[in-house]
């Protein structure tokens, strides 16, 4: 009975890390960290590789079956998939019909995992500050980068996706943003959809070598974040703090829009804003999809209830773990 309520509540986290995926600028990564999945996570993903073929040639598939930790994996892709099908079809809605509401429970949710993440740090010194103030900084520099052009050439096809996958692995930082600051988004995504309905070969191969590269960023980056992790544990979780604060620009509820995409079906995109006061966002005359109506009050309530979300979430597991 406990262990059927492990798989349900590892599927949950799953589908938890799937919506958090859907949404631009809210990172996977930090649902896996706050949902206490994290660290086993990356040594599921770190032990793909070598240790696999070791595996099989000793025990066959149940020695695969047992690096890659099958049971919490497999309840973990399983809701991962419910969840990205949750997050593209009521997320996504929630996203153009209340914009303000949905980002102000995600900055309510980002605040708390701030503090979660850094409630583990074990010893607090000048060192661990400076190492969260450094990693706010990198994660809000990011949030601000202008779009670079992209680069249809299949090295680069490879770069993006190891950098993409790297980021989906960080808390704070979202694979689908970086792949806009490289200017990537409105190549890879499209003709990915394209291969994956005309299998034409170009576009297989651009498929191809974009999967490559998140796989190898996978493995690699997974490697090192267990290593940092294993000599370096407070250092890096002071660095992940930094992250968490410095992505918090990015879901600021009220934006300013200044550039858009159109995407192939004719929906426009934004694809970069930046973070205005409630009172500026109020004197906006054209800001496309989030309006001029600060909606202060509301917002308020769902950030505190997105606050309180990650506690309730904890209570909950540890009464599920206990049983």
């Amino acid at each position: 009975m406990k262990d059927s309520k492990l798989i349900i509540l590892n599927a949950a986290k799953g589908a938890a890390m799937g919506i958090a995926e859907v949404i631009p600028g809210v990172s996977g990564g930090t649902i896996a960290f706050i949902t206490g999945i994290y660290e086993r996570l990356l040594n599921v993903i770190k032990s793909i590789g070598p240790d696999l073929w070791t595996s099989f040639r000793k025990d066959g598939i149940k020695g695969i079956w047992k690096t890659l930790d099958g049971v919490f994996l497999s309840s973990l892709i399983g809701g991962m998939v419910v969840g990205i099908v949750i997050g593209v079809f009521l997320i996504t809605y929630l996203l153009e019909t209340y914009p303000l509401l949905v980002w102000s429970y995600f900055f309510g949710l980002i605040v708390v995992s701030a503090l979660f993440v850094a409630k583990e740090i074990h010893s607090w010194d000048g060192q661990k500050i400076f190492a969260i103030v450094l990693g706010a900084a990198v994660a809000y520099l990011i949030t601000v980068g202008v779009p670079a052009p992209g680069n249809p050439a299949l090295y680069y096809v490879f770069i993006s996706g190891a950098i993409a996958v790297s980021a989906l692995l960080l808390p704070g930082i979202s694979g689908s943003f970086i792949l806009l600051l490289m200017g990537m988004y409105s190549y890879v995504i499209p003709t990915v959809k394209e291969a994956l309905k005309t299998f034409e070969i170009d576009k297989l191969i651009i498929l191809v070598t974009f999967g490559s590269g998140m796989l190898a960023g996978m493995v690699v980056f997974s490697r090192v974040l267990s290593w940092t992790f294993k000599n370096y544990h407070d250092m890096t979780l002071s660095v992940l703090t930094g992250f968490l604060i410095g992505s918090l620009n990015k879901i600021w509820p009220w934006q300013e829009v200044l550039q858009t995409m159109v995407k192939e079906d004719g929906e426009e995109k934004i694809i970069f804003s930046k973070s205005v006061l409630p009172s500026t966002f109020s004197g906006l005359e054209d800001n496309f999809l989030y309006g001029n109506d600060p909606q202060i009050i509301a917002c308020i309530v769902l950030m505190v209830l997105g606050f309180f979300t990650v506690f309730g979430a904890e209570l909950l597991s540890k009464k599920l773990q206990a049983k």
